[in-house]
C-alpha cells in the first residue's frame, strides 16, 4: 500500500512545527505505525533530492526536521542578515514620511525631518523598502520616493488605504481656552 497520500500532511507537520518531530508523535497524528512514518520520510527525502529543489528532510535530535538545502545555504544567510538588521528611529521617521507624504523628494523629507537624508534614504532604497517614482517638474528635477510592494509587505498592509489617518496619529489638541 502506498503512503503517498501521507506525504503533504507529513510536510505540513514538519514545516508547522519548526522543530524536530519523533516518528511516534508523527505516528500518532497520522494513525500509522511508526516503521510507517520511516519509509514515507525516506520516499519523501528521495522525491525532494531533485535539483532545483530547496527543502530537504534531516533526521536531527531524534526527530525529523524539514530544513533548507545546503547548497542555498548562502542566499538563506542573505535573508537572515536582512531581517536581523532592524531600522533606525531615522530609518523609521524617514520611511514614515515617504509613505504619507508620496511623491516626496529627499529635500522634502529633510524638510521635514530638520537634518541630512542622504544615508537614510539610501538605506531604504538598499532594502527595497522606497523606490525612485519618477522627477518632480521643478528646478533641478529633484528624485521623487515612494513606498514599494515590499513596504507594503513588511508593515502588513493591503494597500495604502490601509495606512492609518495622519490625524489619528497626532496627539489630541485642545482648543485654546
Amino acid at each position: 500500500m502506498s503512503d503517498h497520500h501521507l506525504q503533504g500532511p507529513t510536510e505540513a507537520l514538519l514545516f508547522a512545527s519548526g522543530q524536530p518531530l519523533p516518528a511516534d508523535k508523527i505516528a500518532g497524528i497520522l494513525q500509522i505505525q511508526t516503521d510507517q512514518v520511516h519509509t514515507l520520510i525516506a520516499d519523501m527525502i528521495s522525491s525532494m533530492s531533485v535539483e532545483g529543489r530547496g527543502l530537504t528532510i534531516v533526521e536531527v535530535a531524534g526527530g525529523y526536521q524539514l530544513c533548507t538545502k545546503p547548497v542555498f545555504s548562502d542566499i538563506v544567510n542573505k535573508l537572515s542578515d536582512i531581517q536581523e538588521n532592524k531600522l533606525s528611529t531615522a530609518a523609521l521617521e524617514t520611511l514614515a514620511i515617504v509613505a504619507f507624504k508620496q511623491p516626496v523628494t529627499k529635500q522634502e523629507i529633510e524638510g521635514i525631518r530638520g537634518v541630512k537624508s542622504d544615508r537614510v534614504v539610501t538605506t531604504l532604497l538598499d532594502r527595497m523598502l522606497i523606490k525612485e517614482t519618477g522627477r518632480k517638474e521643478a528646478i533641478g528635477r529633484p528624485i521623487l520616493y515612494g513606498t514599494t510592494n515590499e513596504f507594503l509587505q513588511c508593515f502588513g498592509l493591503k494597500n495604502l488605504d490601509d495606512l492609518p489617518a495622519i490625524a489619528n496619529l497626532l496627539p489630541n489638541k485642545h482648543p485654546e481656552e
